[in-house]
């Protein structure tokens, strides 16, 4: 059993990681600023409220790693917009580089020596093969993507120089939710947007049908949460092994290809609802991208759970269950290209996780402020 640090921990994919590592036998504690997160999806563990990018940071990090010790850290804490790094591309790099530094200064300084990194799949930019491998050329071409791309350099090199222990995570999309409440709350991918247009009475639209695939629609990839939760334990364990039997430190995650006709026509079934979609003319996008995961299959043991109909279900579940879910579009303190839904598994006995867990949507309780956590806030719920 470790204790594990979890930066962004009340995020989408955070807080699903933050539960399956509970259940795994492991102890957690959280740091998260909130600006996007939910106290609510992580009730019952220690949470302490601070910005990892911020001037004080390394200390208040120090501190949270001496008091509950720590012996891993799974990073999440990062912006993700696309967009949004193009307009603010220095901002980007204060807040995902700076606050990555940050958490390994901190690490150093007490002896940490295990990390979990959720970088991201657009660190391959537009490469010039279909299915990216983790040997494939990284060529990113946005400051979000550069980002995680640095990330996974300043690990590197933090590994040659004091023995940091890493992996690195790679993956596109992300959808799904173990249980609705804990699904994601921003209408950000393709499924919760087809679902909002049909909210409020507008036709979904496709963007493009005759690309060079089977449908005519572009592919992607897509990975449900739980099954991306399962893949961070796996790599935490993968942390255990000498150094001799760890060959590698980044990995794909992934399912292969999903086209977005696909995606639409899993919609109709899910929820039953009539709708035809519009055809529109495509701006210029990449036909297909996913990812090959063999290096995780085959060294972890990780395999995938769930398919698009899971994916899409869940989806449905969650978003019936969460009227407040939201199209704003923001930089989220969780990482990746991902998209996300939620998910009310009707059988949790495919990924071992028992069907009557739920989260509380009851607020944090604030104890007396620890003199310690001078420049942060400290909630144990």
């Amino acid at each position: 059993m470790a204790t594990v640090l979890v930066t962004g921990g009340c995020g989408y994919i955070g807080g699903h990681v933050v539960h399956v590592l509970k259940e795994a036998g492991d102890k957690v504690v959280i740091v998260d600023d909130l600006s996007y997160g939910k106290a609510s999806r992580t009730q019952g563990f220690p949470l302490v409220v601070q910005d990892v990018a911020a001037p004080e940071a390394p200390k208040v990090l120090e501190q949270v790693m001496r008091l509950y010790k720590v012996d891993a850290v799974i990073h999440f804490a990062a912006r993700k917009q696309v967009g949004e790094s193009m307009a603010r591309p220095l901002w980007y790099y204060r807040q995902n580089v700076g606050g990555l530094v940050n958490v390994l200064d901190a690490m150093e300084a007490v002896g940490v020596q295990k990390m979990i990194f959720s970088s991201s799949a657009a660190v391959y930019g537009m490469p010039p093969v279909e299915i990216v491998r983790e040997d494939t050329p990284k060529d990113p071409i946005n400051p979000y993507g550069r980002t995680k791309l640095i990330g996974e350099w300043m690990l590197e090199d933090c590994g040659r120089a004091w023995g940091l222990k890493w992996v690195a995570l790679r993956y596109f999309n992300v959808a799904g939710a173990g249980w609705p409440d804990l699904g994601d709350s921003a209408v950000l991918n393709l499924i919760l947007m087809v679902f909002n247009n049909l909210k409020k009475g507008k036709a979904p639209a496709i963007f493009g049908d005759d690309y060079p695939t089977p449908d005519g629609t572009c592919v992607r990839d897509y990975v449900h949460v739980s099954d991306l939760a399962d893949a961070h334990v796996a790599a935490l364990r993968y942390l255990d092994l000498s150094d001799a039997d760890r060959l590698y430190s980044a990995f794909n995650v992934g399912t292969g290809s999903t086209s977005v006709r696909q995606i639409v026509d899993e919609v109709k079934k899910v929820t039953g609802l009539p709708f035809t979609e519009k055809i529109e003319k495509a701006a210029p996008a990449i036909r297909r991208s996913s990812s090959a995961s063999e290096r995780i299959n085959e060294v972890m043991g990780w395999h995938a759970k769930y398919d698009v109909e899971d994916i899409v279900e869940s989806a449905w579940k969650a978003w019936q269950a969460n009227p407040s879910t939201t199209s704003r579009r923001y930089g989220s303190r969780s990482t990746g290209d991902r998209s996300a839904s939620g998910r009310g598994l009707p059988d949790r006995s495919r990924s071992g996780v028992p069907a009557d867990r739920s989260c509380s949507g009851r607020a944090p309780v604030r104890p007396r402020r620890r003199g310690r956590f001078t420049a942060s806030r400290l909630f144990l719920s």
